[in-house]
Formats: C-alpha cells, structure tokens, sequence
C-alpha cells in the first residue's frame, strides 16, 4: 500500500513500522463500533467514556493477536466503576474483520462530576489472551495507577512485557451539520520493536514500577524521546476527524522516520453469546438449583451483559438434571 493512496478508515486498525527508528505501531479509528458497544447500555456520561477509551485500546493492542484469538482487557476497582471488560475476537480467516464487545458495571450513587478515570479506584488492570483449545491462557496483571485506563495500558507493556509503548487517543460525541450526533474514537500506538533476545536486562533501583523511559537508552533513548515530541503535536481532530486518513497522519508526523504501512484490519461490533451458550453455563447447576433461579412466571432467565440479549427458558429444559436426562 502506497502511503498516497486513500482508504475508507472507518472502524478500522492500521498497522504500521517507522523504519529509521524501528519502532512499529497502529492507527486506530472506531466510528460505528463504538456506537454499537455504547448503545447497549445507557451509561452515565463517565461511565461511556471510559468504556469508550477501553475499546480503543482494545482495538489498538488486540490487532497484534493471531487469528481466532481472543484478547480480553479487564479493570477491577474499588470505585465507582467497579469493573470494564472488553474481547477482542480476532478474524476467523484472513480477511475477514475483528469483532469487539465492551460493558461496564458501576455504582450509579457513586458517581462524581470529575474526569473519567477518578471513578476508578484502587485495583488492577489485567491482559488475558485465549489461545484457543489445548492453549494454557496468557494473563498479565498491573495495578491502576496514573491519571488515564491509557497509562495503565503503558504500564503493562513497561512492567510485563518489557516494551516501550505509547498511546495517544481520542474519543467523544461528534456530528456533521445536519446528521446526527454519535460516538467517535481514534488513537495511535506507539511501541519500541523487541530486542532479538527474549530477556531485556531490569533497570536497577528501588524497585519502583517500570515505564517505558527506564527500557530504552543511548541512541534508543533519542529516537524514543524524539518520536513520542512528535505524538504529542497530534491534534483531537486529526485522530478522530473525518478528513485526514490515517496515512495522511503518519506522514505528517513521522515522515522523516519513513513509516511504512500493512493491511488495515476491519473490525466490528459483535457479541458471541447465543441460547445454546447459555444453556452450557447453566449444565453444572442441579434441579434443585435451578428452582432457586426460576421466576414466579416459572422461567430462567438471563442477559448478556455485553449485547443486552434477553434469554428465556423453561427450567425444565436446562441444569445438569436437564442434560442428563438428554443424554439418556
């Protein structure tokens, strides 16, 4: 791909790599998934944001998986925003797009006027990712710390995978003169490439948690520096904005470290809850137990909390009883 050539960016992931400086990265625009993760729910204004920072991270990192991964980011907090989840599917096929899905659960009396993130308290921002069947699950912990969900995500990549990284994002309500007003997300990620050895010598010290400026050094530290000066000129608009492609961008900010671009990844809203997923969650669960979940109108329900589905089923029909009985 030539970066003179325009591409339809919406909803999509951009890798690229600054060949001068060998760092790689992504450019990340989220338009109609946003809005189909953010209307499920009717969030608090706090709430949404960070809800909406989340999947923009989710998209940045997740694009780096193997097909039909699952990367999952998660926050646990004391706070008023007790916890964010979000999955990152990736395609089943070469291809195909990534899906995503995000929900919050919250403490609505809790809830102050300041930024987004002081509804988050003390707790711990978490990296999980599916292998798939066989795979023993990779997960990465690291406290909730800094002033941004952004911070935490550098943090991670500081303390546990040894990696510089650098995010600058942007997201919030936008509309065109005569349309109507919806959510916009877009972001850069920025990450020094790995050293050929898998063990990249601890910093010494007092033992305090890692950033990205204690993994770089000599002409690394220069190059590093320099690049992030330039990530910090980017402008809202230009990151979420409807005139200016992501190739545009890059150009304009690193053009000087050649930045070189791959396929776009698609990606998209989506949610793999189903009837028959339900009815698998609830197979370990006697008779007994099922008439404690059994409504007075004599029915099991459930929702998903990520699409808002609504599932409603006859007790007799699901729990271990139920499937046992199936079976004979």
């Amino acid at each position: 791909m030539t970066l003179g050539s325009k591409i339809a960016w919406d909803d999509t992931v951009l890798p690229f790599q600054l060949d001068t400086v060998d760092m790689r990265g992504r450019v990340a625009r989220l338009d109609g998934v946003l809005d189909g993760i953010l209307k499920q729910h009717d969030y608090p204004p706090q709430v949404e944001a960070l809800v909406a920072e989340m999947a923009l991270l989710t998209a940045l990192i997740g694009q780096t998986i193997k097909l039909r991964w699952k990367l999952s980011l998660q926050v646990q907090s004391k706070g008023p925003v007790r916890m964010i989840a979000t999955d990152y599917y990736a395609p089943q096929a070469e291809g195909e797009p990534a899906r995503i899905r995000a929900y919050a659960s919250y403490d609505a009396e809790r809830l102050t006027d300041g930024i987004p993130f002081e509804q988050v308290g003390e707790g711990y921002f978490a990296v999980l990712i599916d292998q798939g069947e066989g795979n023993k699950p990779y997960q990465g912990i690291t406290s909730l710390e800094g002033d941004s969900l952004s911070a935490c995500a550098e943090a991670y990549f500081a303390q546990s995978e040894q990696l510089p990284t650098r995010f600058s994002l942007s997201f919030g309500k936008s509309s065109i003169p005569g349309g109507t007003e919806h959510w916009r997300a877009g972001g850069i990620m920025l990450q020094q490439m790995p050293k050929a050895s898998p063990f990249v010598a601890q910093p010494e010290g007092t033992g305090q948690a890692l950033t990205a400026a204690d993994l770089v050094a000599g002409d690394e530290s220069e190059s590093w520096n320099r690049v992030n000066i330039l990530l910090a000129t980017v402008e809202d608009l230009e990151l979420i904005g409807p005139s200016v492609p992501p190739t545009d961008l890059l150009l304009r900010l690193f053009h000087e470290e050649a930045p070189r671009v791959f396929d776009h990844q698609g990606v998209t809203f989506g949610c793999t809850c189903s009837e028959n997923r339900v009815r698998q969650s609830l197979s370990i669960y006697s008779a007994k137990d099922i008439e404690t979940m059994t409504t007075d109108d004599g029915r099991v329900t459930a929702d998903c909390q990520f699409c808002s589905a609504h599932y409603d089923l006859d007790p007799k029909t699901v729990g271990f009883d139920a499937e046992k009985s199936s079976g004979d």
